[in-house]
């Protein structure tokens, strides 16, 4: 087996782990709100979900095409930037869940390659243009835009709803929350698992396995969804915690309308190939609701801190991103790659060691939503 071979391996099986930190860090942008008001049970939602995500990876490509020639120049990436991008990416992914912040995975992955393609290639590799106008304006117009939307649409509800009995209200909002929340499973994959199969795409151009105008093999559009949905299947309960219940008290008609807002923002912004961040969009949704029910608490404090996340993100992926491509450049070829592969595995079990002392599961999220226990606060280990 080649050095290049080992290489490309190394770096799809390094996508395919994003991918599916990605799936267990953003189960709650779909199903928080459902799980914190009781319209699904919580093993029941992640499951859906994942069904959901996993269907929803086959039906668009856009972002996918974005994310492999829109924000780097291919020309001037190597496997090695490849593989030192996902792992500036993946390590605050895990970082992120761990203290149970809401950040967003898309731009922690954008953030990993940039920094690396910046060591290696310098400026000129990197798309100025498309980077500001398919990354960082949609980062800023998109959670606004929810924030409007569920503010106006839970407003709405309200009003429209005002005369029907509460009991009622709350049990035909349950069912609508269902299709709201499942509609919201879909949007994420067909954004978030787009993002895999860019990279993946990405590093088989600059293997040269395959041609810039080829576009995504169907093998990896599978394994892009399979990862996915596995990870969403686990359920990041850590983030579904601090989302469900952190930001504002949610009733079924506040969760219906958040779900409903996060689903036409997140599938518009797919539409136009923009890699967005749901994450950013749904909690976005949340305040919004939040805003919008008369006498409705909205934590700042907490959305503080997600927003000073949301902030250093890309310039802290992109860090991890080119030290990773530092080391593995100054051991060289094909070992150093596997030197730096280890290092990240041995950091991820380690954390994850440590978040099992205080494990956060479906029981005890459900415990604590039925009126049985205090959520932690967001940035605390869990």
């Amino acid at each position: 087996m080649t050095g290049d071979l080992i290489l490309l391996i190394v770096v799809v099986l390094t996508a395919l782990s994003f991918d599916f930190t990605n799936g267990f860090h953003d189960t709650a942008n779909a199903m928080a709100t459902s799980i914190a008001t009781g319209a699904l049970k919580p093993k029941i939602a992640v499951g859906l979900s994942a069904i959901l995500n996993f269907v929803g990876a086959f039906l668009s490509l856009k972002v996918a095409a974005t994310i492999a020639t829109g924000i780097v120049n291919s020309g001037a990436i190597t496997l090695t930037v490849v593989f030192a991008g996902l792992v500036g990416g993946l390590a605050w992914n895990l970082v992120t869940w761990y203290y149970g912040i809401p950040s967003s995975s898309s731009h922690a992955l954008i953030g990993g390659v940039v920094g690396a393609t910046l060591l290696a290639s310098g400026v000129s590799a990197v798309k100025g243009g498309g980077l500001v106008s398919h990354v960082i304006i949609p980062a800023i117009l998109a959670p606004i835009a929810a924030i409007v939307v569920a503010t106006i649409g839970t407003y709405l509800v309200y009003v429209l709803t005002r005369k029907v009995n509460e009991n009622t209200r709350a049990k035909g909002f349950k069912i609508g929350q269902i299709g709201s929340a499942s509609l919201v499973s879909l949007a994420h994959g067909t954004n978030d698992a787009q993002k895999t199969m860019g990279i993946i795409t990405l590093a088989l151009i600059a293997n040269g396995t395959i041609t810039q105008s080829a576009g995504t093999p169907f093998w990896v559009i599978i394994c892009s969804a399979t990862a996915i949905a596995a990870g969403t299947y686990i359920g990041g309960w850590r983030v579904i915690r601090t989302l469900g219940k952190g930001l504002t008290d949610i009733e079924t008609p506040q969760g219906f309308a958040a779900e409903a807002s996060s689903a036409t923002v997140i599938l518009t912004s797919t539409h136009f190939g923009f890699p967005l961040s749901t994450t950013q969009v749904c909690t976005g949704s949340v305040i919004g609701a939040g805003l919008g029910k008369r006498l409705a608490e909205v934590r700042w404090g907490v959305a503080a801190r997600m927003g000073v996340a949301w902030l250093i993100t890309l310039p802290a992926a992109a860090l991890v991103g080119a030290i990773a491509f530092g080391v593995a450049q100054l051991i060289g070829g094909t070992l150093g790659v596997i030197v730096v592969f280890a290092a990240a595995v041995i950091f991820a079990a380690l954390l994850y060691l440590a978040s099992r002392k205080t494990a956060v599961t479906s029981k005890n999220v459900n415990d604590e939503w039925v009126g049985r226990g205090t959520p932690t606060q967001i940035g605390t280990p869990v």
